[in-house]
């Protein structure tokens, strides 16, 4: 469980820090997910707070990790 919540809380960090995803959108993507209507990243581009490419960008930062 803390391995999963360290996780989370850097991919928040890369997601306002390398991405710049305001805190709304970030907001409105977590209340999305816990409503399970997919993953973080996945909301965020079918809400279309990020573009095709960042979500690309945001899944090759989770394989790194």
């Amino acid at each position: 469980m803390i391995l999963k919540n360290s996780l989370y809380r850097n991919l928040i960090q890369f997601l306002k820090e390398e991405l710049a995803v305001s805190p709304d959108s970030l907001a409105i993507a977590e209340k999305a997910s816990e409503q399970n209507l997919g993953p973080i990243p996945m909301v965020l581009w079918q809400y279309g707070f990020i573009t095709i490419e960042e979500l690309d960008r945001i899944y090759d930062w989770l394989e790194a990790v």
